[in-house]
């Protein structure tokens, strides 16, 4: 996360949304960015890394699924798709890229400032407490490594490495349903309790995002994603992690 005021980055390539959308977005006190395409938004990355990016998915140059797919092998800005079409296609095969959250065209602007400040919550991670006392001798936190599969998870870093310590690209989203499942092994969870345990309930939470992103954390993890050893569906209920991938 940058310092200073949260920069939101706008990718569309009509001016007159991109414009209302950047107005809006500085209203509620966000510093933004304008770009019409996806060169002028690798151009913009090349100097200033965003906290967030609101991405139009149909536009005529490249279109927003080719752009997530090359942000998300690459980072873990989090993405806000923005689609005009009424097909759920483009919106599962986007969120199948890593994306966070979508919206439909024309948008909502005050639901549009929701969804941001809900995936930069999530992005950031749980608040502290506010009537915590502050620790007069901060220590550092015990590290926690996790085995799902053929990776680790690593809860101080909230990074994904392989045996050789190379790191597999984690989003936030992703990783609180791997620290709920290594928090509850060999139980099948519910979707429905799986967007408690992972704090993904946001203003259009719906189940089967759960899927999407269970199926992304299947190539990540699983020796055979088609096969899963490790998070295990259990029919007609929800899911199951299993660490010995019995």
């Amino acid at each position: 996360m940058s310092t200073g005021p949260t920069h939101i980055v706008v990718v569309d390539d009509e001016a007159e949304a991109r414009a209302m959308i950047g107005d809006y977005l500085r209203l509620h006190g966000f510093d933004v960015a304008l770009c019409d395409g996806g060169r002028a938004l690798r151009a913009h990355l090349d100097g200033r890394s965003p906290d967030l990016i609101v991405l139009d998915l149909n536009m005529p140059e490249e279109d927003g699924l080719s752009i997530v797919r090359d942000l998300k092998a690459r980072s873990t800005i989090p993405i806000i798709m923005l689609t005009a079409t009424a097909s759920a296609i483009d919106r599962v095969v986007g969120l199948e890229l890593g994306a966070d959250d979508y919206l439909s065209k024309p948008c909502e602007l005050r639901e549009l400032v929701a969804r941001v400040r809900s995936v930069l919550r999530r992005a950031q991670g749980p608040a502290p407490r506010p009537d915590a006392a502050p620790d007069p001798a901060p220590r550092e936190a015990p590290s926690r490594r996790i085995r799902f599969g053929t990776k680790w998870l690593e809860t101080d870093s909230l990074r994904l490495r392989d045996d050789a310590g190379l790191e597999q690209p984690l989003t936030r989203s992703e990783y609180d349903l791997l620290k709920a499942f290594a928090d509850h092994p060999k139980r099948a969870l519910t979707r429905e309790r799986l967007l408690d345990l992972a704090d993904a309930r946001d203003p259009d939470a719906f189940d089967r995002a759960i899927d999407v992103r269970i199926n992304r954390i299947r190539k990540k993890i699983e020796p055979d994603p088609a096969n899963p050893r490790f998070i295990r569906t259990v029919r007609g209920l929800g899911y199951v992690f299993r660490p010995e991938g019995d």
